[in-house]
């Protein structure tokens, strides 16, 4: 493939961090499964492991936040602005966040889904994970966008992952409010904090996919450019 020519300029691509980032980020959220099925068969040492496991990634997320920061070229002839990288790992940044919240709130409060909603729950989970994981296929292609100076073919297969991105993400609204709504149906039964937890935990899942989203609405406007 020629490289554009502002790219031989500037030499290697400062995307590259960006993408380690995504995968550090993926790889978070990825663990969310093991955790919550570990939570509803009591075994709480795995919950400790796991939540263990999402804190040090969530926290390599942010070390490497910081050096994109530090380090990203200041330079007037990078192909896009250097603010909408930093904005679109901010977005990647707050897929660990969440997940490190959701895995802390599982932990500290030892909290089990319904057996009633379990399955669908866990549905809605792998749903949010997929997300995130198209959110990475798809940062996976900035450096060939980069350096064809986000122009060619590239942005075509950019954009089909972003409209999958976008189907998942439908799909996870879908799944979340059908939750909710099983929840409502059973939530005399339980104790009124449980309650409250549990619907903020479905919030907090689905945030995931809200974020996965958004990685795709920044590549957008990077691609609009």
């Amino acid at each position: 493939m020629v490289k554009n020519i502002i790219s031989e300029m500037l030499g290697k691509s400062p995307v590259h961090p960006i993408q380690d980032h995504i995968a550090v980020a993926y790889d978070c959220s990825a663990l969310l499964p093991s955790i919550f099925e570990a939570a509803n068969l009591n075994d709480w040492d795995k919950v400790e492991a796991v939540n263990e496991r999402i804190r040090n990634l969530e926290h390599d997320a942010d070390k490497i936040k910081m050096e994109i920061r530090s380090n990203l070229p200041k330079s007037l002839f990078m192909p896009v602005p250097r603010q909408d990288l930093l904005e679109l790992v901010l977005v990647q940044d707050k897929i660990a966040n969440i997940t490190k919240s959701i895995s802390g709130m599982i932990k500290q409060r030892k909290i089990q889904i319904p057996a009633v909603m379990f399955e669908e729950f866990m549905v809605f989970v792998n749903l949010c994970v997929d997300a995130s994981k198209f959110a990475k296929k798809s940062v996976n292609e900035l450096d060939e966008l980069y350096e064809t100076g986000f122009r060619g073919a590239e942005v075509k297969l950019v954009q089909d992952l972003i409209d999958n991105l976008d189907k998942i993400e439908t799909k996870t609204d879908l799944k979340q409010s059908a939750l909710q709504e099983d929840l409502f149906k059973i939530e005399k039964e339980m104790p009124p904090v449980d309650v409250m937890f549990l619907y903020k935990l479905i919030d907090k899942v689905g945030g995931i996919a809200d974020m996965a989203e958004r990685v795709g609405r920044r590549l957008e406007l990077l691609l609009a450019k």
